[in-house]
């Protein structure tokens, strides 16, 4: 089976470990264990005492019953044999395209956003379709546009909320517009959630599954907890039929998470609302930063996001994006992703959860940098 290149993740790949500025990562600034259990209040000696002694088989085959009660907390209408645990917000999204799409389905795809939701359907053999979201709209999806391509038979509908590399952010009533799309052509839609509650005004982030009973989010540990390290994602659904064929499908590749890795994640979700303080904290502060740094530069705008912890920025300089932050890169170290990874030429994702301090660091070499193209 041949697939695309994925383009954001080779970027990374082959330049994140050297970046001098890191202000390409897309993580809410990492927390280690010492700073989860301090922030929790949790006792360290006692879970690592009781972790130390559990024998490492298998673990939970369907996910840590404490793990999925915490997910469950993050949505309205979740119950835990709704959850199922994958390797990653990745591992979820494979997960739901392995398990529904067959060869000549009809599949939508907003563009730009995480290529997963767009390059696995169409490597599968979909019928795909792509919802180009444009600048002047706020990047929020074409109900018209989506209504013309969602035809009777559409299998599924692929959306990003919060959208990467954006930020934008769908309100509930948009949502309800595209699950009665859906509906009027028995449609799934599958919502890539990883951002959601990182949210600029203080709101209620609306999950697809708790407007559709054919939604279907996936989300991880790793953007809106700061634990990347723990490699734990999920898919949540209500429909029965969809969840059965994931798990069937999930048996070959996946078989169980990790039980370490589950164990600490029950711990950040019992104290989801400590963490999701902090984050939305950096958030908010570091987007006042970005946003007055992108005013006052001439050559830089974007659309100001919703949420989220990434930025689309476009420059006016007559270079392509890979050339202008490689060269970047290579003289000032501040690391961004360009938006060509995103199709999205003469722009650069920004992601502003990092570090603060490494955020302003990163985008005085921006603006050096900049200086010296217009010399």
């Amino acid at each position: 089976m041949k697939i695309a290149p994925f383009k954001v993740e080779e970027w990374m790949n082959a330049w994140e470990t050297g970046a001098r500025y890191n202000i390409a990562e897309t993580c809410v600034d990492s927390v280690s264990l010492d700073e989860l259990f301090e922030i929790t209040g949790e006792d360290k000696e006692a879970f690592w005492n009781n972790i130390s002694k559990k024998r490492l088989t298998y673990g939970y085959i369907v996910g840590n019953p404490e793990f999925k009660e915490g997910i469950c907390q993050l949505y309205k209408t979740m119950t835990p044999g709704e959850i199922i645990p994958t390797h990653g917000a990745a591992g979820a999204s494979h997960h739901v395209f392995y398990s529904l799409i067959e060869p000549g389905d009809r599949v939508i795809s907003i563009m730009p956003t995480y290529q997963q939701l767009y390059s696995i359907p169409e490597s599968f053999g979909a019928d795909l379709k792509l919802l180009h979201l444009d600048e002047k709209n706020g990047y929020l999806p074409d109900m018209d546009e989506l209504r013309r391509l969602a035809v009777p038979g559409t299998k599924l509908i692929c959306i990003n909320n919060p959208n990467n590399p954006t930020g934008a952010l769908m309100s509930r009533e948009m949502l309800e517009e595209i699950v009665e799309i859906a509906k009027s052509c028995g449609a799934y839609i599958l919502c890539d959630e990883v951002y959601r509650h990182l949210t600029q005004e203080e709101e209620w982030s609306e999950s697809i599954v708790d407007l559709y009973e054919k939604g279907i989010s996936i989300s991880s540990m790793s953007k809106v907890f700061s634990l990347a390290g723990i490699r734990l994602g999920w898919i949540a659904s209500h429909d029965k039929e969809f969840l059965a064929s994931v798990l069937s499908h999930r048996d070959y590749d996946l078989i169980s998470c990790g039980l370490f890795d589950e164990e600490g994640a029950s711990i950040a979700l019992k104290h989801a609302d400590k963490l999701l303080a902090r984050n939305k904290a950096i958030v908010r502060g570091n987007l006042e930063i970005l946003d007055t740094f992108i005013r006052n530069e001439p050559h830089l705008h974007y659309v100001k996001p919703k949420a989220g912890t990434t930025a689309l920025v476009y420059y006016d300089f007559d270079i392509p994006s890979y050339e202008f932050c490689k060269k970047m890169y290579d003289t000032v170290g501040t690391f961004v992703t360009p938006g060509a990874c995103f199709e999205e030429e003469h722009s650069m994702r920004i992601g502003y959860a990092s570090d603060t301090e490494e955020l302003r660091q990163g985008l005085a070499g921006m603006k050096k940098f900049m200086e010296s193209l217009s010399d």
